[in-house]
């Protein structure tokens, strides 16, 4: 039973029940409300549950856990609350967990069982609390892994780097902390595209081994292979919302799209390990709001298809890496306050970037901070271009001045004359200019006159 997008109000209808051969109940983006009936846990052939986006509430009915066939459960976006009853880890069948923003409380399930079927679990956007289980472990097939925006309380998860195929890694806005410490094992997420840790309170240096085994990182691979749900990704599609180029987005078939790494609002210390460079799929670096030290690196440089770079309110010094410059797709830059100094690069993405990237380094200098650089060869044209304008704007004024002059009185020369000795004393000769062009404007208009005046003089004098 297919019932997408139809504007349905009201309760389930309690027939639904009786349709005990039921494989698909789909009735996401409607206008249900009350709660999720617990018949629902009789119809044993069920193998898709999806009733997202509407205003269900009440708590998950725990007779779901016993459709041993279910294979996809997505009952986001609603408005359940209450715990996550504790057996829905045992359901080995079950491919998809999507429970996103409700308003759960409690713990996550720790009894995730060995030989799990869970390729997506999505609890972002609740009021979790707690540890994240261990027993994730056992999830060999997870793919996607999204606990953010709750209310988690524990340390970096370092042994979810051994899941082999687990692609995406949302933690953002929990309560954990402290450092990422090093793990001894050789491989560590090698299919991670999308790591968000952002606005949590881990501290201590980047460990080196958390970036160099993101074997899906480091290569542009076009033909990713989306999971393989109940459907072929009809009924479900995952999606995150990546923070890029300085706005929120939610990107829909994620995992061939886009490569993240967001560690922003942290504490974070030490320098920007420069393994970084090797990960040349990577789209979107986000380190900002940090206590990052030390210089960019240079490798940063190899980044070809980054689209949004953001290391601002970090303590980095320095020059801006010239390699910087050679990244052409490059959108969005944000470098601001730090303690950079020395020339901004140029190149054709750097010109489009406005003093906002740059803000709040003092050190900084060229476009489009202030004018001309060393290593800025229009900006220096313009302002050689300019100084000679100014030369030769003074060398008229100088002459037209001792025009002027020598034809005013001998006490104007006097004046005249020690005008240009104050203000050559001082530097100021465009002040210079404007007064003489002043003073010429006046004298030529005094010539004038006269003239007239002598002209009618004659005139009359004709007609006599």
């Amino acid at each position: 039973m297919i019932l997408n997008d139809n504007n349905l109000i009201g309760e389930i209808p309690s027939f639904v029940c009786n349709l005990t051969s039921l494989e698909v109940l789909s009735m996401p983006r409607n206008n249900l409300r009350g709660k999720v009936p617990q018949c629902l846990g009789n119809i044993s052939s069920l193998q898709i549950l999806m009733m997202s986006h509407n205003n269900l509430s009440g708590e998950i009915p725990s007779s779901i856990s016993n459709l041993t066939s279910l294979q996809i459960l997505d009952l986001g976006r609603n408005n359940l609350e209450g715990a996550i009853p504790q057996c829905f880890g045992n359901i080995s069948s079950l491919q998809v967990f999507d429970m996103q923003n409700n308003k759960l409380t409690g713990t996550l399930p720790t009894n995730f069982s060995i030989g799990s079927s869970l390729i997506s679990l999505n609890l972002h956007g609740n009021e979790l609390e707690g540890e994240i289980p261990r027993s994730l472990a056992n999830c060999k097939k997870l793919q996607v892994l999204d606990l953010g925006d709750n209310h988690l309380n524990d340390t970096f998860p370092m042994w979810l780097g051994t899941l082999p195929e687990l692609r995406v890694l949302r933690l953002t806005s929990n309560k954990l902390h402290g450092p990422i410490r090093s793990s001894g094992a050789k491989i560590m997420f090698p299919d991670l595209r999308i790591i968000d840790l952002s606005n949590n309170a881990f501290s201590k240096d980047l460990p080196t081994s958390l970036f160099q085994h993101l074997k899906g990182m480091m290569t542009i691979d076009q033909t990713i292979k989306l999971p393989n749900y109940k459907g072929g990704g009809f009924y479900y599609q995952d999606s995150v919302v990546v923070v890029t180029k300085g706005l929120k987005l939610e990107v829909v078939k994620i995992l061939s799209l886009y490569t993240v790494i967001d560690l922003s609002n942290n504490k974070f210390e030490g320098r920007i390990p420069s393994v970084l460079g090797d990960l040349i799929a990577l789209r979107v670096l986000n380190m900002s709001h940090n206590g990052l030290k030390g210089h960019i690196p240079l490798s940063l440089g190899n980044l070809s298809v980054v689209e949004s770079l953001d290391l601002s309110f970090n303590q980095l010094l320095g020059e801006i890496p010239q390699q910087l410059a050679s990244l052409t797709s490059l959108e969005f830059l944000n470098l601001s306050h730090n303690y950079l100094q020395g020339c901004i690069p140029q190149g054709p993405q750097f010109r489009t970037f406005e003093n906002s990237s740059f803000a709040g380094n003092d050190g900084l200098r060229g476009f489009p901070v202030s004018k001309g650089c060393g290593n800025d060869p229009v900006s220096e044209t313009n302002y050689t271009v300019s100084a000679l304008e100014d030369q030769e704007r003074n060398s008229e004024f100088f002459n037209d001045f001792w025009k002027a002059a020598l034809m005013g009185y001998g006490s104007g020369l006097c004046i005249g004359l020690s005008i240009i000795y104050f203000l050559i004393s001082t530097g100021n000769l465009r002040w210079l200019a404007r007064i003489i062009e002043e003073l010429e404007h006046k004298i030529i208009i005094r010539r004038r006159k006269k003239q007239r005046g002598q002209g009618n003089y004659r005139g009359r004098n004709n007609r006599f």
